[in-house]
This record gives C-alpha cells, sequence and structure tokens, in this order.
C-alpha cells in the first residue's frame, strides 16, 4: 500500500532554490512517456564497453560489491574479435546472474578500408560497406547465436534489416533482440520510428539529445531507448546524472548506461588494452552507483525492471520482404 503523505520525486536543490524566489517550473504530465517496458518497469541498467570474459569478470564482482543491479553488458570491439570459448565463457557467466549479453556484428566502416571515414565529414561512418561487410555481420549474427547470444548490436540500416528478416524466417532465434548503436542514433522521432520499424529493440540516441527532444520520440514510438548517463568522450563526454530522473520521466522505457569520459578508447580491444580496460570496466559500475545513489536521494529510485528482464514487448515494424529469387518454394 502507498503512503499518499509521502513525498514524490524532488528535484536537485528544489526546497532550497524555492525558498530563494527561484522554484522551477512545475512538471508538464504531457511531457511523461506513457510507455513502459512489459514488466512495468521503466528503466533498466546496462553496463558498456565490456570486451571481453575478464572484463566481464570484474564488472560482475565489482556489481556485487556495490550492489549495482545489471539487466545487460555490451561489448564494443565485436563477435569477431571474440574466440568461441571467450564467447562461451561470457555467455556462461552472464547467464548465472540472469543478465543479458549484448556483442557487435563486425566488420563495420571505421575499420574498414574506406578513406571517408577518416575525413573531417567522417563518411559514412559505422556503416557496413559492401556486401562483404554485410555478409561479415551476419555471419557474427549466426555464430553468436549458436553459442548462446541473444541480443546483438548493429551500426548499419541494411544490416539491422537483413537479421530482422533473418529473424522473421527462424534463421535466427525468435527471442533474438537487435540494438542499434549510439554511433548511428536517430536525433529526430520520424528516423526513430523508422529504427523501430527496421527491426530494432532497442534504440541508442545521441547523448546530446534534449529532454524536449526525447519526449518527441516517444510521441511516436515505445520502442526502448538506451542512453549514456555519462558517455565516452568520442560521444561527447556528456555528464547527464542530475537529468537522470526527468530522462527516465520522459524517456521511459529507458535503458540507463553507465559509460565514462576521460578515458581512452578501447576498440578494438586486445591484451594490449587489458589494464585501461578493466579499470574502465570497475569505474563504469561506481559510476553506476553514484547514478543509483542519486535516484534514491531525490526519491525517484523506484520503478526500476525486475532483474533478469530483457525483452522490449510488441513493437511496430515493417513487413518482411517476399522470399527472394532464389528462394526454393
Amino acid at each position: 500500500m502507498t503512503d499518499a503523505s509521502a513525498p514524490g520525486p524532488r528535484r536537485p536543490g528544489e526546497r532550497a532554490l524555492a525558498a530563494l524566489g527561484l522554484a522551477a517550473p512545475p512538471d508538464n504530465p504531457a511531457d511523461t512517456s506513457p510507455h513502459a517496458f512489459p514488466d512495468g518497469g521503466r528503466w533498466r541498467t546496462e553496463i558498456p564497453s565490456v570486451e571481453g570474459p575478464e572484463s566481464l569478470a570484474e564488472v560482475l564482482k565489482e556489481s556485487l560489491r556495490l550492489d549495482v543491479p545489471v539487466h545487460r553488458v555490451s561489448q564494443g570491439s565485436g563477435v569477431w574479435m571474440l574466440s568461441d570459448a571467450d564467447i562461451t565463457e561470457m555467455v556462461d557467466a552472464c547467464a548465472a546472474r540472469d543478465i543479458e549479453l549484448c556483442l557487435f556484428t563486425g566488420p563495420r566502416g571505421t575499420w574498414d578500408t574506406g578513406g571517408s571515414t577518416r575525413t573531417a565529414s567522417g563518411g559514412a561512418g559505422l556503416r557496413a560497406r559492401g556486401h562483404d561487410a554485410v555478409a561479415g555481420c551476419v555471419e557474427d549474427a549466426l555464430r553468436a547465436t549458436e553459442l548462446g547470444v541473444r541480443c546483438l548490436l548493429v551500426a548499419d540500416e541494411g544490416v539491422l534489416w537483413s537479421l530482422h528478416q533473418l529473424r522473421a524466417r527462424g534463421a535466427l532465434p525468435a527471442d533474438t533482440t537487435f540494438k542499434v548503436s549510439a554511433l548511428i542514433g536517430p536525433v529526430n522521432p520520424a528516423s526513430y520510428a523508422v529504427f523501430e520499424r527496421l527491426g530494432a529493440d532497442s534504440v541508442n540516441v545521441p547523448s546530446d539529445l534534449t529532454l524536449a527532444h526525447l519526449t518527441e520520440i516517444r510521441r511516436v514510438s515505445r520502442a526502448p531507448m538506451d542512453l549514456y548517463i555519462e558517455a565516452p568522450d568520442d560521444l561527447g563526454g556528456y555528464v547527464r546524472m542530475y537529468e537522470t530522473a526527468e530522462l527516465i520521466r520522459r524517456g521511459a522505457p529507458l535503458y540507463l548506461k553507465f559509460g565514462l569520459s576521460r578515458s581512452p578508447g578501447i576498440y578494438p580491444y586486445g591484451a594490449q588494452l587489458r589494464e585501461t580496460a578493466l579499470s574502465s570496466a570497475r569505474e563504469r559500475v561506481r559510476r553506476g552507483r553514484l547514478v543509483l545513489d542519486l535516484l534514491d536521494r531525490h526519491g525517484a529510485g523506484g520503478g526500476m525492471s525486475p532483474l533478469g528482464s530483457r525483452l522490449p514487448g510488441p513493437l511496430d515494424r515493417f513487413t518482411p520482404t517476399l522470399p527472394l529469387p532464389h528462394d526454393k518454394d
């Protein structure tokens, strides 16, 4: 039973500023997202840049020590940078804690031979260049799911649509989910809705979107949103901890991603980056603890999905294409 007299969530510094005559305007109920995860939760947690079994072990150990609930861990270097033994070890470790493991498909344009990605314009960025790159992403998806992975990161619309069709045809497990990378994340409601219809089950929007932008997106789509509360430097280095409660109110259902600014990039990960990867993995968990403590202090710590929750619920999709010309009747 809820205590009707209990105070609701408060904004940072609310009482002190009100006493000075500097109170913020009241929330507009129309800005509150009407959506939630199918389990009724409004938010989940994600630890990104968990590049292999060693980093995962650090995340799991630190999350127990600091009592940080983790719904999902994600990796950025790609399936192709992990051995079968690495993937199996990560799948088993996550299963033991009922945590979703998300691995990136590759190859992608920034590591390809195309020079345009290294120009000031960035060219096509992360997208898969040519048939062979798409084929490599599909191969990664088939291999990862055969080893038990059920969440895949994608950075190309064509790859997303291809994987969604393979899922619809049964070539990938029906409970496989696809997560759109922050590096190609949409910045307006129309493009967000297109990603949902192409097969995305969660979409990582850029961390510089305003609160109003999140409200605009929620008027057209209920697909779960991923957002770095602290973004890596190559995504802007934004730290939005004090906005977390409002980000949830506007953007739910929302994955809170605990990134890390002022930290060297580690993609593609290898042993030469081991100490950086392990120390940054631990620090991402600590950053998560800071965010959760802040939510609790502001009376906004409720509404988290139960641990172990992973599916997004029904979403809008484009109709899969007709059988290809070489398909057999």
